[in-house]
């Protein structure tokens, strides 16, 4: 029997959870070894890397991507979801037209290094507890404000002028991990001076892995390659850390999660380390307690 191992970039499908996601990869893999990389929204569809046998051991470090996401935004009312499928908690009419450049200078002002406090309706937890299951209960309690990063954030609306008849528009965001880019649309619309949610939202790039990557679960189930064709090296997933190549001698070493001298090249932290072949034997760190040493956060076996 084939074992497959390695990266799926997922087209999420609206309606499930990345845990939906991930039991279903399961069936059609034939494989209980399988990871998704951070939750995505059960309706916002988009790139969910999933990762299968040998690469699930990667997963925590994938989870620090940071993201790219096409959002829309409606003026005109908010929900207590901050999304589309929430009950309407507030409502004031849009009674004039919105010129973009307004919303140009907002967008604007929300680039860089900003607070965001997360929504009732998102897997935040206070107390032990997730923020959803307080929401559920109808219970409010606070909730812990974190700093994100929006790297890039434009607008994508050609006309000048938002009519008042359909005020919806539509932006494109680069952001940190942790961003809730629903409570951005909250935020743009309070900026403009009224209530407003994301009508939808689709995430188009997760770290290295974007949607001209993606399969859906259709091409899977239909396809007549080989599954393993759909997967991506472990190693493009880590590719973002820094590298250093190894010997056959110190491969022997790094195997065992041998405690080994740092090299002088590598000051950051951390790191992978890799055969003469270019596959990725461990996840290396400077070691805590002993300087001019490195110890192994995660080897990964090879068969």
């Amino acid at each position: 029997m084939t074992v497959r191992q390695g990266i799926l970039a997922l087209k999420k499908p609206a309606g499930m959870t990345s845990h939906d996601c991930v039991g279903k990869i399961r069936r059609i893999f034939s494989t209980k070894k399988v990871g998704h990389t951070g939750t995505l929204d059960p309706e916002v569809t988009g790139v969910l890397p999933i990762c299968i046998g040998r690469a699930t051991k990667i997963a925590e470090y994938m989870s620090d991507y940071g993201k790219e996401y096409i959002g829309e935004v409606t003026l005109g009312f908010s929900t207590e979801t901050e999304d589309a499928h929430g009950e309407k908690v507030m409502e004031k009419q849009v009674d004039e037209d919105i010129d973009v450049s307004k919303i140009r200078e907002i967008l604007q002002s929300l680039t860089g290094e900003i607070e965001q406090i997360p929504p009732m309706y998102s897997a935040v937890k206070v107390n032990g507890k997730k923020l959803y299951e307080y929401a559920r209960q109808g219970l409010q309690v606070e909730r812990p404000k974190r700093k994100v990063t929006i790297y890039e954030l434009e607008l994508l609306n050609e006309e000048k002028v938002l009519q008042k008849e359909n005020p919806v528009f539509s932006f494109r965001v680069k952001c940190s991990k942790g961003t809730y880019v629903r409570t951005l649309a909250v935020t743009i619309g309070e900026k403009l001076g009224y209530p407003a949610h994301m009508s939808s939202l689709i995430r188009t790039a997760s770290g290295p892995f974007s949607l001209r990557d993606c399969v859906t679960f259709e091409e899977l189930e239909n396809t007549e390659s080989a599954l393993e064709n759909f997967l991506f090296p472990l190693e493009k997933g880590i590719a973002h850390f820094p590298k250093w190549t190894v010997d056959e001698a110190t491969e022997a070493q790094v195997r065992n999660g041998s405690v080994l001298p740092k090299p002088k090249e590598l000051e950051q932290s951390p790191f992978g380390v890799y055969n003469e072949e270019g596959k990725c034997l461990a996840i290396y760190q400077l070691h805590p307690s002993k300087p001019g040493l490195i110890k192994p956060a995660k080897v990964l076996a090879i068969e």
